[in-house]
């Protein structure tokens, strides 16, 4: 009786992941990074850039994107990312960076996607990361900017600054969790886009409640 052939057993178990690796996994990881994205332009893409510089959670860059884990890359994204949490805790700066927002946050999701394309040519992997990273941005931009202006509305922006903090909150935490667990990604995507909806209703709440005390608000 023959035995069992495990080298070709492995080799079949590494052509079947094959696919995984390529595809499947750094489409999961674009999509988490783009949603962060979706909330900060910067932030993401300093943890990604840390994290390929470091070589935390496993995270690999495509060679033409390794430049995002060199020191000078991170420490222009680490000045970025500062003057972007404080100018957004700032009334109008606030709605001017969230205006830019829409073009600056499909291009950092565009380059954070595309990144995690390893296997992958540079054209391919640029047009993977515009195809993965660019909707998804815009999708969580357009959220946030709901809730946003919600805020604005029903509170004259004086709860802006805790939405911004929750929103710094959410983009870090989507980022850590993606690295964690990018195969949960679909999930939590969807969970953070019912996230952001209930914040909006709860401003509302407030609000109301706070007209209903005081008629002199309205």
């Amino acid at each position: 009786m023959d035995g069992i052939d495990w080298a070709g057993l492995a080799n079949g178990a590494g052509a079947a992941a094959q696919p995984f690796q390529v595809w499947v996994l750094p489409v999961l990881l674009g999509l988490g990074l783009a949603s962060a994205t979706g909330f900060r332009t910067f932030l993401p893409l300093l943890m990604l850039a840390v994290a390929a510089r470091f070589e935390l959670f496993g995270v690999q860059l495509n060679d033409h994107f390794a430049w995002l884990g060199s020191l000078s890359a991170i420490g222009a994204l680490g000045l970025a990312a500062t003057a972007e949490f404080l100018g957004d805790k700032i009334p109008v700066v606030d709605h001017a960076l969230n205006a830019i927002g829409w073009v600056t946050r499909p291009l950092a999701a565009a380059l954070a996607a595309g990144g995690m394309f390893w296997a992958l040519d540079p054209t391919a992997a640029a047009i993977a990361g515009v195809i993965v990273g660019a909707p998804t941005a815009l999708l969580f931009t357009g959220a946030q900017g709901g809730a946003r202006l919600t805020s604005t509305a029903t509170t004259g922006g004086v709860f802006n600054p805790v939405v911004s903090f929750i929103e710094d909150a959410l983009a870090v935490g989507m980022v850590i969790l993606t690295f964690l667990a990018p195969i949960l990604v679909p999930i939590l995507l969807i969970g953070l886009l019912v996230l952001i909806y209930r914040l909006g209703r709860s401003i509302q709440r407030a609000r109301a409640r706070l007209v209903g005390e005081r008629p002199d608000l309205v």
